[in-house]
């Protein structure tokens, strides 16, 4: 019924909770020690986060039916459509989709529970993904 793998979907949620952990910078004029700085910095949302561009690139790199789905699973898990409104949570998507996919869907501050929220609806799950990863 997903026009996406549900491994694909769990590395997003992986990535995404990763991502959400990250905080707003508290100390822009840091030094280059983490030690000498408590590790402060380690949990800082920077622009150039290397797990913000990887998921980035990971969605970006996933074709456009993937992209859809992805962005209808968010939307279900939200509450936005109900599983029994897949259809027109799809067609909307594919109305609404563009080259921007993953900026919005990285804009989603609960990306990762959207996400498991959506899967759950459609009896699916990320304990296989997790027992491999």
């Amino acid at each position: 019924m997903l026009d996406i793998n549900t491994d694909k979907v769990c590395y997003v949620i992986a990535k995404a909770r990763m991502f959400d952990v990250k905080e707003e910078i508290s100390d822009p004029d840091s030094g280059s020690n983490p030690t000498d700085e408590d590790m402060r910095d380690i949990l800082e949302d920077f622009a150039d986060d290397p797990t913000q561009q990887e998921l980035m690139s990971f969605i970006r790199g996933l074709d456009e039916e993937e992209q859809i789905t992805l962005v209808a699973l968010a939307w279900v898990g939200r509450g936005t459509f109900d599983k029994s409104e897949w259809a027109e949570a799809l067609e909307t998507a594919r109305d609404e989709h563009n080259a921007r996919t993953a900026e919005y869907l990285l804009s989603l501050p609960l990306l990762a529970d959207y996400l498991q929220e959506g899967l759950e609806a459609f009896g699916e799950n990320c304990s296989s993904f997790d027992e491999g990863h």
